[in-house]
Protein backbone atom coordinates (compact mmCIF):
# COMPACT_ATOMS: atom_id res chain seq x y z
CA UNK A 1 0.00 0.00 0.00
CA UNK A 2 1.37 3.47 -0.83
CA UNK A 3 1.69 5.89 1.81
CA UNK A 4 1.86 9.48 2.52
CA UNK A 5 3.79 11.80 5.19
CA UNK A 6 2.20 14.88 6.02
CA UNK A 7 4.09 17.21 8.20
CA UNK A 8 2.23 20.04 9.59
CA UNK A 9 3.50 22.97 12.04
CA UNK A 10 1.99 26.35 13.34
CA UNK A 11 3.35 29.45 14.68
CA UNK A 12 1.64 32.25 16.67
CA UNK A 13 1.85 35.67 17.66
CA UNK A 14 0.00 35.54 20.99
CA UNK A 15 -0.18 39.20 21.40
CA UNK A 16 -1.54 39.57 17.93
CA UNK A 17 -3.58 35.83 17.68
CA UNK A 18 -1.99 35.84 14.38
CA UNK A 19 -0.46 32.55 13.23
CA UNK A 20 0.57 30.93 10.24
CA UNK A 21 0.27 27.32 9.50
CA UNK A 22 3.14 25.15 7.40
CA UNK A 23 2.37 21.67 6.07
CA UNK A 24 4.20 19.37 3.65
CA UNK A 25 3.27 16.01 1.55
CA UNK A 26 5.67 13.61 0.50
CA UNK A 27 4.99 10.58 -1.44
CA UNK A 28 7.46 8.02 -2.59
CA UNK A 29 10.56 6.56 -1.14
CA UNK A 30 14.23 9.02 -1.47
CA UNK A 31 13.02 12.29 -0.58
CA UNK A 32 15.39 14.89 -0.61
CA UNK A 33 15.11 18.20 2.26
CA UNK A 34 16.56 20.26 -0.13
CA UNK A 35 14.10 19.68 -3.25
CA UNK A 36 11.11 19.72 -0.76
CA UNK A 37 11.78 22.46 0.93
CA UNK A 38 9.98 24.46 -2.10
CA UNK A 39 7.04 22.33 -1.82
CA UNK A 40 6.06 23.85 1.89
CA UNK A 41 2.41 25.24 1.95
CA UNK A 42 2.16 28.20 4.60
CA UNK A 43 -1.18 30.08 5.28
CA UNK A 44 -2.20 32.72 7.41
CA UNK A 45 -4.67 32.51 10.22
CA UNK A 46 -6.66 35.27 12.03
CA UNK A 47 -7.80 35.32 15.65
CA UNK A 48 -6.30 32.27 16.38
CA UNK A 49 -3.97 30.39 19.33
CA UNK A 50 -0.82 27.55 19.31
CA UNK A 51 -3.85 24.75 20.08
CA UNK A 52 -6.15 26.03 17.22
CA UNK A 53 -3.64 26.80 15.14
CA UNK A 54 -1.98 23.05 15.12
CA UNK A 55 -5.40 22.01 14.24
CA UNK A 56 -6.67 24.52 11.62
CA UNK A 57 -3.35 23.69 9.96
CA UNK A 58 -4.36 19.69 10.00
CA UNK A 59 -7.39 20.11 8.93
CA UNK A 60 -6.16 22.60 6.14
CA UNK A 61 -4.18 20.23 4.71
CA UNK A 62 -6.11 17.45 4.59
CA UNK A 63 -8.43 19.39 2.38
CA UNK A 64 -5.42 19.84 -0.07
CA UNK A 65 -5.65 16.02 -0.62
CA UNK A 66 -7.78 15.71 -3.65
CA UNK A 67 -8.74 11.84 -2.86
CA UNK A 68 -7.21 9.83 -0.13
CA UNK A 69 -6.18 6.40 -1.66
CA UNK A 70 -3.56 5.84 0.21
CA UNK A 71 -2.43 5.79 4.45
CA UNK A 72 -1.40 9.03 5.24
CA UNK A 73 1.23 9.58 8.16
CA UNK A 74 0.67 12.69 9.70
CA UNK A 75 3.46 14.29 11.84
CA UNK A 76 2.71 16.88 14.52
CA UNK A 77 4.47 18.27 17.55
CA UNK A 78 0.83 19.08 18.98
CA UNK A 79 0.16 16.98 21.98
CA UNK A 80 -3.75 18.41 21.62
CA UNK A 81 -3.94 16.33 18.14
CA UNK A 82 -2.29 13.08 19.14
CA UNK A 83 -4.70 13.36 22.13
CA UNK A 84 -7.94 13.80 20.42
CA UNK A 85 -9.07 10.03 19.36
CA UNK A 86 -8.43 9.33 23.08
CA UNK A 87 -11.21 12.21 24.17
CA UNK A 88 -13.69 11.53 21.22
CA UNK A 89 -16.07 9.82 23.33
CA UNK A 90 -15.96 12.24 26.02
CA UNK A 91 -16.57 14.64 24.10
CA UNK A 92 -19.17 13.31 22.48
CA UNK A 93 -20.93 12.18 25.16
CA UNK A 94 -20.83 15.55 26.91
CA UNK A 95 -21.91 17.17 23.73
CA UNK A 96 -18.53 18.92 23.52
CA UNK A 97 -19.14 20.88 26.80
CA UNK A 98 -16.83 21.21 29.64
CA UNK A 99 -18.37 20.11 33.29
CA UNK A 100 -19.41 23.91 33.79
CA UNK A 101 -21.55 22.89 30.55
CA UNK A 102 -19.91 25.34 28.43
CA UNK A 103 -18.94 24.72 24.99
CA UNK A 104 -15.40 23.79 24.37
CA UNK A 105 -13.25 25.93 23.01
CA UNK A 106 -12.04 24.84 19.14
CA UNK A 107 -15.68 22.05 19.36
CA UNK A 108 -16.24 22.89 15.70
CA UNK A 109 -12.96 21.89 14.45
CA UNK A 110 -12.64 18.77 17.07
CA UNK A 111 -16.08 17.96 14.70
CA UNK A 112 -14.31 18.72 11.30
CA UNK A 113 -11.40 16.70 12.51
CA UNK A 114 -13.28 13.60 13.62
CA UNK A 115 -15.66 14.12 10.29
CA UNK A 116 -12.83 14.28 8.22
CA UNK A 117 -10.27 11.77 9.92
CA UNK A 118 -13.21 9.30 9.75
CA UNK A 119 -12.75 8.88 6.37
CA UNK A 120 -9.34 8.47 5.84
CA UNK A 121 -6.46 5.47 6.80
CA UNK A 122 -4.38 7.31 8.87
CA UNK A 123 -1.39 7.66 11.36
CA UNK A 124 -0.70 9.96 13.89
CA UNK A 125 2.85 9.87 15.06
CA UNK A 126 4.49 12.82 17.29
CA UNK A 127 7.37 14.75 16.61
CA UNK A 128 9.96 15.83 19.30
CA UNK A 129 9.92 19.58 17.76
CA UNK A 130 13.35 21.89 17.88
CA UNK A 131 16.28 18.69 18.33
CA UNK A 132 19.72 19.67 17.38
CA UNK A 133 20.98 18.61 13.90
CA UNK A 134 22.99 15.47 15.06
CA UNK A 135 19.95 14.22 17.08
CA UNK A 136 17.65 14.82 13.95
CA UNK A 137 16.36 11.78 11.95
CA UNK A 138 15.06 11.91 8.32
CA UNK A 139 11.23 12.83 9.42
CA UNK A 140 12.88 15.50 12.02
CA UNK A 141 14.75 16.89 8.87
CA UNK A 142 11.74 17.14 7.35
CA UNK A 143 9.40 18.75 10.20
CA UNK A 144 12.26 20.92 10.58
CA UNK A 145 10.77 22.40 6.63
CA UNK A 146 7.55 23.22 8.24
CA UNK A 147 8.38 24.68 11.60
CA UNK A 148 10.91 27.12 10.02
CA UNK A 149 8.70 27.57 7.19
CA UNK A 150 5.43 28.73 9.72
CA UNK A 151 8.37 30.46 11.85
CA UNK A 152 9.66 32.62 9.06
CA UNK A 153 6.46 33.39 8.03
CA UNK A 154 5.37 35.13 11.58
CA UNK A 155 8.50 37.00 11.38
CA UNK A 156 8.42 38.43 8.15
CA UNK A 157 4.44 39.10 8.94
CA UNK A 158 5.72 41.03 12.37
CA UNK A 159 8.25 42.89 10.83
CA UNK A 160 6.33 44.11 8.27
CA UNK A 161 3.38 44.75 10.58
CA UNK A 162 6.29 46.97 12.74
CA UNK A 163 7.39 48.42 9.61
CA UNK A 164 4.26 49.95 8.87
CA UNK A 165 3.73 51.24 12.15
CA UNK A 166 7.06 53.03 12.37
CA UNK A 167 6.60 54.70 9.09
CA UNK A 168 6.48 58.51 9.74
CA UNK A 169 2.74 59.59 8.92
CA UNK A 170 1.08 63.06 8.05
CA UNK A 171 -1.63 64.02 11.09
CA UNK A 172 -3.59 66.81 9.61
CA UNK A 173 -3.64 69.47 12.14
CA UNK A 174 -7.49 71.42 11.97
CA UNK A 175 -7.31 75.23 13.40
CA UNK A 176 -3.99 74.66 14.16
CA UNK A 177 -2.71 77.24 11.54
CA UNK A 178 -4.80 80.66 11.24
Amino acid sequence: MNEIILLTDGSVNTQSKTGYGAYLFVSGPGFSPDLLQTQVKVKRFEQTSSTKLELQTLLWALGEIPTPTAKIIIYTDSQNIMGLSGRRARFEQNDYRSKQKRRLNNYQLYQEFFRITDQLDYELIKVRGHQKSQQKNEIDQLFTLVDKASRQALREDKAELSSLSARPRLIPLKGVLK
